[in-house]
């Protein structure tokens, strides 16, 4: 190819001992509207301070695959890379103004360099097919989940006998946002038909979570589906930003790299779906842990791992994610939630990320995240226009038609049918809250962080959208569950057990 010839012609010129780096910083092509992932290489006898590596060839930085604390994916860098990479190979100071950070060395590369362009390639591969498969995805979710609220409607108020395939389809349904990510296991981007492989993908995820759900004798409790699926849908993110957050690289509901939006810790819908699946969970479980507190262990732990700059490194999450955790709290233990509660609690979570994102603005600068760079920009007076840009991002997105509809859908789905009587007796979702007391703490602090960070990320409603599509299935199951277990009562005549009434235990 003519770029390899002329590669190769430099390398023959070039002075021994040089270091010579190889970007990619454009499409080809006039009017291209099809971005790629573009070549990057680093090769030569680096200056002493240099943090630069090779992806090919003998060198002295060893075999290995690129990569940088921009991204923290190994054979992942970014044009804005460059500029600190040069001057650290020159032994240059990196003003402070500058965006990326220098290329350094990851992960080892395999021995055959085929191989690794296959790897290279199967990777922007992904990222295109993402791209023609995200948009499908979400308009299909949405008329699939409205259709699928409003037989659950139908069968709430008028088919009793059909309640237990209600609750299955509700308990696969609640799996579906945590197996888009787990479908990354499987390279679905691979087959003929990218869009229907993705979606039995996800589907045989979720089918084998549901499994799980009604696997063991919890399924006869009220909550106990719920628990399982909220559970996986935590560890399984909590594991993922602990290891690198692999799943969400290219995930239907995860970042993109082609995009450059973020690529390590918690994008804005991996993070509702971590703290709706972490409060779920916990309320679930808390009808059966005894001490409680080692589950509002667990719920601290959460929060930590979803702000700490080496783990999730999510700035808005944090304050949203302590609101919720702390409605939940307060309910379970029978406290009021007031407003000055409430504002106490957000200002907590303020404090608690600021203490984070100081933490990681004393850290070298070439090792920050975006937390302690948003410090640096307070300090250098730009804070509040970035405090603006993000507002207004977020109120862009409620020009998102598929996601704000299936958050109206879905709100008015809980408040509308679930916490209203039907034919068969007293409101479903009451049943479920005298069965499952906890459960009513748990939906109340999901609800709580979804809006919160509805409010202050400039994701806006991709967070509730996301949060609800775990929520209200996974509610809709426990409520099927209590109608199941209530006794039978004359049709138009509610009958409200004692029960319902009863404060959540502490």
């Amino acid at each position: 190819m003519a770029a390899d010839q002329t590669v190769g012609d430099i390398l023959g010129r070039v002075p021994s001992g040089s270091v010579v780096l190889v970007a990619g910083l454009a499409d080809s092509g006039i009017g291209s509207l099809d971005p790629h992932l573009h070549v990057a290489i680093a090769g030569g006898a680096p200056h002493a301070t240099a943090g630069t590596s090779a992806t090919t060839g003998a060198s002295p930085y060893g075999r290995g695959y690129l990569t940088a604390t921009s991204t923290r994916q190994d054979a992942l860098v970014t044009i804005t890379d460059l500029t600190a990479t040069v001057l650290t190979t020159a032994g240059l100071d990196v003003p402070q103004g500058v965006v990326g950070r220098a290329w350094q060395r990851g992960g080892d590369a395999p021995e055959d360099t085929a191989e690794i362009v296959a790897e290279l390639a199967d990777a922007d591969l992904a990222s295109q097919v993402l791209r023609d498969v995200r948009q499908p995805f979400f308009v299909s979710l949405v008329a699939i989940q409205v259709l699928f609220y409003g037989l659950a409607a139908f069968v709430i108020r008028r088919r009793r006998r059909m309640l237990t395939t209600t609750q299955v389809v509700a308990v696969v349904s609640g799996a579906i946002p945590i197996s888009t990510f787990l479908a990354q296991l499987v390279p679905w981007w691979h087959m003929a038909y990218p869009m229907p492989a993705l979606i039995a993908t996800i589907l045989g995820f979720a089918g084998v979570i549901a499994a799980l759900a009604f696997a063991g004798p919890w399924r006869e409790h009220v909550a106990g589906p719920l628990t399982v699926v909220a559970a996986v849908s935590s560890l399984a993110l909590l594991a993922d930003v602990m290891t690198g957050s692999t799943l969400q690289v290219n995930a239907v509901t995860g970042y993109e790299p082609v995009t450059g939006g973020r690529f390590y810790g918690f994008g804005n819908m991996p993070f509702a779906i971590f703290a709706t699946g972490t409060i779920l969970a916990l309320a679930g479980l808390a009808h059966v842990v005894k001490p409680r507190f080692l589950l509002l262990a667990y719920g601290v732990l959460a929060i930590v791992a979803d702000g700490w700059p080496s783990w999730g490194a999510d700035f808005g999450g944090v304050p949203a994610f302590v609101v919720g955790f702390a409605v939940f709290a307060l309910m379970l233990y029978g406290l009021r939630v007031s407003f000055v509660r409430l504002v106490a609690i957000g200002a907590a979570g303020a404090v608690l990320i600021a203490a984070i994102a100081l933490f990681d603005w004393l850290r070298p600068a070439d090792r920050r995240t975006h937390l302690g760079a948003f410090v640096q920009q307070v300090a250098d007076g730009e804070g509040p226009e970035v405090v603006g840009r993000k507002f207004g991002a977020m109120l862009n997105t409620l020009g998102n038609t598929e996601l704000t509809v299936l958050s109206v859908v879905a709100i008015a789905f809980l408040f509308l049918v679930l916490a209203r009587p039907s034919r068969w007796g007293a409101p479903a979702l009451t049943l479920a809250y005298s069965r499952a007391p906890a459960l009513r703490a748990g939906l109340f602090g999901a609800l709580a962080a979804t809006m919160t960070g509805f409010l202050i990320n400039d994701s806006g409603i991709a967070i509730p959208a996301m949060a609800l599509t775990v929520a209200v299935p996974l509610t809709l199951a426990a409520s099927v569950r209590a109608l199941q277990l209530a006794p039978p009562t004359t049709p138009g005549r509610p009958s409200a057990p004692a029960a319902a009434t009863a404060p959540p235990a502490s």
